[in-house]
């Protein structure tokens, strides 16, 4: 399932080395902490959601509200991870932009490395399509440009992702969780943190777009004559003005070459469609366009959107990174694991009560 959305300001800059290094050691000691003691799956489970996720980056020491404490705490975490994931079963690829292309390569490279049980063409199936989803089946204004994959020797899997809006500064952040996911592309999404709504979204994954996904496959398994012909007649239509769904930069004789890709196809459903190399946003734009003021099926427009300071703050804000209780957490978080892993659980279970007693005051 899809845990969790949120929206953050985009901002300039990077992470000084110092910061970075302590982020990277500090991320190395909190997930090792997290999969030894709970396992990996936990880890997973934890990452996915968007409260922990947005904590676990405050606490490493990034701005709360700024985009950047997605691709900075993901960058991190894979360096962090980097020479112990064979040991706690937990794996990172991905990143940021070029990067973020690099993902099903990755994935093959540690699946053969590390002897992973999981199908490594499943984990990028995973990968593929969840980044499918929320650039072009879940149309918000938001152009997906960071892409961390999260697995497990197992074959369990999260997705932290994000996308930028240039128009209104703004980046979201996209959650995926395997545990329970029973389709990609029928609200795939379990919880939605958002304050900010933007542009009209064109959500084919919403349960209220079943039948325009239905119509949408039919059609897209229809000579590229037939659908070309319709969107040259809908040019001629005088929309309503509230009508949201336009044909803004959509090309019927352009198209045709997609078209023709997914007729030879025939997608059996709309998740086959959406797995088509070519199939973007202006297709399935194009095609619940005609699903809906052709064939009389709606598509949904709603919106699937709807810490604290441990250590400071890249930016100074709300005070500068202090760097010798920054190092000292590393090192207290070290020193529990280690001794635990030796049978001495003391400091464990010291931050473990610590953490009920906050929950009883919260």
């Amino acid at each position: 399932m899809r845990t969790g959305y949120a929206n953050l300001p985009l901002h300039g800059g990077r992470a000084p080395h110092w910061l970075f290094q302590r982020m990277t050691l500090l991320a190395r000691e909190v997930a090792r902490w997290v999969a030894e003691e709970r396992g990996p799956q936990e880890l997973l489970i934890r990452l996915s959601d968007p409260f922990w996720f947005q904590a676990f980056g405050c606490v490493l020491g990034f701005d709360w509200h700024s985009s950047g404490l997605t691709t900075t705490t993901c960058g991190a975490l894979k360096e962090a991870l980097r020479g112990l994931d064979r040991e706690l079963g937990v794996f990172v690829a991905g990143g940021k932009g070029a990067v973020s292309r690099r993902t099903p390569d990755e994935i093959l490279e540690k699946a053969d490395k590390h002897d992973i049980a999981a199908d490594p063409e499943n984990l990028i199936y995973a990968s593929r399509m969840s980044a499918k989803v929320d650039s072009s089946a879940v149309q918000d204004g938001y152009q997906v440009y960071h892409h961390c994959f999260i697995f497990t020797r197992d074959g369990d899997w999260a997705v932290v992702q994000q996308g930028m809006n240039e128009l209104t500064s703004l980046a979201r952040r996209y959650h995926w969780l395997s545990g329970s996911l029973e389709s990609f592309v029928n609200e795939p999404h379990a919880a939605v943190c958002s304050d900010s709504f933007g542009l009209p979204v064109l959500n084919l994954v919403a349960n209220e777009s079943a039948e325009a996904r239905k119509v949408s496959t039919y059609l897209a398994g229809l000579p590229p004559d037939r659908i070309t012909s319709h969107l040259k007649g809908l040019r001629e239509l005088s929309l309503p003005r509230q009508h949201e769904v336009t044909l803004a930069e959509i090309n019927p004789e352009r198209m045709e070459k997609i078209f023709l890709k997914t007729y030879e196809r025939q997608p059996e459903n709309f998740e086959t469609l959406l797995g088509i190399r070519g199939v973007g946003s202006k297709t399935l734009r194009a095609l619940s366009l005609i699903a809906e003021l052709v064939h009389g099926v709606p598509t949904s427009l709603r919106d699937p959107a709807r810490f604290s300071f441990a250590h400071g703050g890249k930016d100074g804000h709300p005070y500068p990174v202090d760097r010798r209780v920054y190092d000292r957490s590393i090192q207290l978080l070290h020193t529990a694991v280690e001794k635990a892993k030796l049978g001495d659980r003391e400091r464990l279970e010291a931050l473990r009560r610590l953490v009920d007693f906050d929950s009883r005051q919260a």
